[in-house]
């Protein structure tokens, strides 16, 4: 298995993979024309020249042995500039009276851009029959989105200070949310699927113009929805809990259309960014595999980025591939990886 950027000619799997992901999953919608367009950004992303802009940045996880796409994740540069990024933001009113001697904190929700110009990492995605026991010794999900701190880690001029991530929120045994029950569907005209649909399409500008811009006082919700208020979907927890391990934490903001929560962090105190360093490259026919830890690797080029698990780890300035090992990175004697212990 291996990650590298995605390529004009993987549109008709992204679309197969949009079609798995479903109904919830607002970064990866099942619309043709919308994901070639995806593709063609996140291509002209890895010109050279260009700087810190709201770039895409999309990556595919390959099965080298059947050809076939098993997953992809993707980085946006910074949010909020091209589209409205919106959030609600649980803040607390205090109410009191003096001549009573009450006081009385409730709970709101305030719709927020906040996180407008932060980068996000998003589109995780792994196709179910690369997920369970029988492929825990593949890794798919640790490496796509450990993969993607790697290439901030090594491209960090590229990024801003800060970076998030939204997670899908809560669904009940009906596959509907009551959190847009409550609250979602009395503002706009239309059920989840829809908005999830013009939301993950970039239609977002009827949030900010049919939303009220006045606190939402939670006590008026029904309880089942304010339980789904920073919880997420039960499909979620592994990606939040890898997240979480990378140092990312729920501060409070939360999807406007399912209530779950958006984690973040500043991008340098990511243990991934913060932990793992260059070394040079050696090519060894006779390398044995090592038990001990699991090494991710990452080339340091912009076009060609790839990365891989390999099988040991480094010395003090360089690590040891093994010829296939070398071929599934593009590298050679000489060339430089990007190493973490996971």
């Amino acid at each position: 298995m291996r990650i590298r950027p995605i390529a004009r000619g993987d549109l008709d799997e992204l679309q197969a993979l949009a079609q798995q992901a479903g109904v919830g999953f607002t970064s990866l919608p099942d619309n043709r024309e919308f994901l070639a367009g995806k593709i063609e950004s996140a291509v002209n992303a890895l010109d050279a020249g260009r700087g810190r802009e709201s770039q895409l940045y999309f990556f595919v996880l390959e099965d080298e042995v059947g050809g076939e796409l098993a997953g992809c994740c993707a980085i946006e540069g910074q949010v909020g500039h091209d589209v409205p990024f919106y959030h609600y933001r649980l803040g607390t009113l205090a109410h009191s009276s003096v001549q009573l001697d009450l006081h009385r904190t409730l709970d709101t929700l305030f719709l927020s851009s906040d996180h407008t110009g932060n980068a996000e990492v998003c589109s995780l995605f792994v196709r179910p029959e690369y997920r369970g026991e029988a492929n825990r010794h593949l890794r798919c999900g640790a490496l796509l989105s450990k993969a993607r701190w790697l290439f901030i880690a090594e491209f960090r001029e590229r990024f801003p200070d800060k970076v998030l991530a939204e997670m899908r929120g809560l669904f009940n045994d009906d596959n509907k949310s009551p959190f847009w029950e409550s609250l979602g569907r009395h503002f706009f005209p239309m059920d989840f699927d829809e908005a999830d649909r013009l939301t993950g399409l970039g239609q977002k500008s009827f949030i900010g113009e049919l939303m009220p811009r006045f606190p939402i006082y939670t006590t008026f919700m029904p309880e089942a929805a304010r339980a789904c208020i920073g919880q997420v979907h039960r499909d979620t927890r592994p990606a939040l809990a890898m997240l979480e391990k990378e140092g990312l934490r729920w501060e409070g903001y939360i999807d406007i259309f399912d209530g779950g929560p958006t984690v973040e962090a500043y991008i340098d105190d990511v243990r991934a960014v913060r932990d793992s360093r260059r070394y040079g490259v050696e090519v060894d026919a006779g390398a044995e595999q090592e038990s001990t830890g699991r090494w991710l690797a990452a080339t340091t080029a912009l076009q060609g980025f790839t990365a891989a698990w390999i099988g040991r780890a480094p010395g003090a300035e360089h690590v040891v591939l093994t010829p296939a090992e070398a071929r599934r990175l593009n590298v050679g004697a000489g060339d430089t990886l990007r190493l973490l212990q996971t």
